[in-house]
């Protein structure tokens, strides 16, 4: 098994294992049509290309027999606090059990530690139980659970976690809106956008009431999700794709 950088020339192949890995990591929760779908969603060859050319994407394969059989991306979201996200770890189902998904992880924290992160994340749905336990046995620490929707169906979700640093950023700020409201934006918590990350943003201090998003391009609060959690800040134009919902198998 060989490891190195994705090229352009394998985006073909690397849609094909997210396709096969997804049917056999979901088959028997989601439905195989949606599955197609998120596959056409979130790995259109035009913005395959566009991350695996970005000097700041992280995007090996694995390769056996000339032929690739799983791949990862990571990249890095944040400015106070900086988080290495892990958006993937594929392996194609005929390869699963020999150390390729290791393989794969142990290049991306390799990388995202080159980088000074502070910590690193991912997430997986409760249904891949593969995948949880994946990263369970990989070190990272389960830190929280949300509800997400797929479709027309609601999954669990699971956040993932390794700290890296013994020293973590600022971690909250108090911000005033331009409507008068004053927020509490959580900078730990963060989704990476085009130009900038936006950061959770609360009503309350205590994190409980949802506010919204916090642009970290330009500082607005002025972000639009839509039914597919694409984020655009109404000020600056600061975007973020369709949410990605498991980075594992």
């Amino acid at each position: 098994m060989e490891l190195r950088d994705a090229t352009a020339d394998d985006v073909d192949a690397i849609r094909e294992v997210a396709h096969e890995s997804l049917i056999a990591s979901y088959g028997h929760a989601v439905d195989e049509a949606l599955l197609a779908e998120a596959v056409d969603e979130w790995y259109d060859p035009d913005d395959l290309v566009a991350d695996i050319d970005d000097e700041t994407t992280v995007c090996p394969v694995a390769v056996v027999d000339d032929d690739v059989v799983g791949f990862a991306e990571s990249y890095v979201v944040g400015r106070r606090e900086r988080v290495g996200e892990i958006d993937w770890v594929h392996v194609h189902p005929d390869h699963r059990g020999s150390g390729i998904g290791s393989a794969l992880l142990e290049h991306l924290e390799a990388e995202l530690r080159e980088v000074d992160v502070d910590r690193i994340e991912a997430r997986v749905l409760v249904a891949n139980e593969v995948g949880t336990a994946f990263y369970e046995g990989e070190g990272y620490e389960l830190v929280g659970e949300r509800r997400v929707e797929i479709g027309e169906e609601t999954f669990d979700e699971r956040e993932y976690r390794k700290q890296v640093s013994r020293l973590t950023g600022i971690s909250e700020g108090t911000v005033e809106t331009a409507a008068g409201d004053t927020v509490h934006v959580a900078f730990d918590e963060s989704e990476r956008g085009s130009d900038g990350p936006f950061y959770v943003a609360y009503a309350d201090p205590d994190r409980e009431r949802r506010y919204g998003y916090f642009c970290g391009n330009c500082e607005g609060t002025d972000v639009a999700i839509d039914t597919m959690d694409r984020m655009e800040c109404g000020d600056c134009g600061n975007r973020r794709k369709p949410s990605r919902w498991d980075a594992a198998y």
